[in-house]
């Protein structure tokens, strides 16, 4: 599968840092930390999946992630911590680059409908190779139209095709006779004239490419009043900030490629540190309440670890100084400890 050759491209060999965190059980926070339209779950969920680890999203597909006040909690991934590292990358890759996409399709679609324009506002094959599934997913999720998936879904007509055969017509009627009834045919129109030609030889679609604003409303007026039944498509020049100025009630598409320079969305993998489970002498770390021995919970792993007195619960924080553990009781370790704080009985 797609999943399988992006992990075998990134690990083809033997992974050694892998190796060296073993298949221990780890807990991990998958974070966003940039604006944007979250896009790519799917995908992320099956890299995860192919790698034994379970994922649990905090917030549906196609919301918003708002990182203005600072990263955000998206995702919950669990699993073998070698499996999880071998997951991160790839995972990571194609969501922020599926929400790049969606993010910027999604404004494009936005301001479409806030001007009052509700035609297809859609995407183009200009997809990254090996990659299109991802990217055409992403236009679904914004709210905009794929456009043709690849050359076996519709017939598009350009230049070159017309230099080829001769003429529109004839590369019309030679694709009407190849394709059938059930295949559209669109045709790349460079004048108003080429478009007339187009629509009269039987072509479904007529693209309008890289006309001026003005100019293509006029040309669209003239063939939607020649041919009804044709759809004409704007393209060509167009920006998520101009796509306002092509649109009328005579143009049915706008297309642009939203998969061709987009912004990324950042996010990242972060492993969660376990606490340690601790048995002290509460007495002599300095809980008020406790005079007997206690459980103590290590929660902040440093230099100057906090300490949580198990019989007062999470009211009672109990500090230490440096050193102050030395020599108490041994400690069962759940977690790597930081190199602040070396977790092993004799260092207790």
């Amino acid at each position: 599968s797609i999943v399988h050759a992006w992990l075998h491209e990134d690990t083809p060999a033997f992974d050694v840092g892998g190796f060296v965190v073993g298949n221990k059980p780890e807990v991990a926070h998958l974070y966003g930390k940039t604006s944007g339209m979250l896009c790519g779950v799917p995908f992320v969920n099956a890299v995860f999946d192919c790698c034994g680890c379970a994922v649990e999203w905090h917030m549906a597909e196609g919301t918003t992630i708002d990182a203005a006040q600072g990263k955000v909690h998206v995702a919950t991934v669990r699993g073998p911590a070698r499996k999880l590292l071998l997951g991160e990358r790839t995972a990571l890759n194609t969501l922020s680059r599926a929400s790049g996409v969606a993010t910027r399709a999604a404004s494009a679609v936005a301001n479409a409908r806030a001007a009052g324009w509700n035609g297809a506002v859609a995407g183009t094959r200009k997809t990254t190779p090996g990659f299109r599934l991802v990217e055409k997913y992403a236009l679904l999720v914004a709210g905009a139209d794929t456009h043709r998936y690849d050359l076996s879904h519709m017939v598009m007509l350009k230049d070159n095709h017309i230099w080829s055969c001769g003429s529109i017509t004839a590369a019309v009627h030679k694709a009407r006779r190849a394709a059938g009834f059930s295949t559209k045919i669109e045709v790349e129109a460079r004048t108003e004239e080429e478009a007339l030609e187009a629509a009269s030889a039987g072509a479904d679609i007529v693209m309008l490419d890289n006309f001026d604003p003005i100019v293509l409303k006029e040309a669209a007026a003239h063939i939607k009043k020649a041919h009804p039944h044709v759809l004409i498509e704007a393209s060509g020049g167009i920006t998520v900030e101009n796509l306002t100025q092509y649109a009328s009630s005579d143009v049915d598409i706008i297309s642009k490629s939203y998969h061709q320079g987009y912004d990324v969305l950042d996010f990242s993998l972060k492993i969660i540190p376990q606490a340690f489970n601790c048995s002290l002498t509460i007495r002599d770390v300095g809980c008020p309440t406790q005079k007997e021995q206690a459980p103590v919970s290590v929660t902040r792993m440093s230099a100057h670890p906090e300490l949580l007195c198990a019989e007062c619960g999470p009211s009672q924080v109990v500090r230490t100084k440096p050193g102050a553990l030395a020599g108490r009781a041994p400690c069962v370790v759940r977690a790597a400890p930081m190199p602040e704080l070396r977790a092993d009985s004799r260092n207790l």
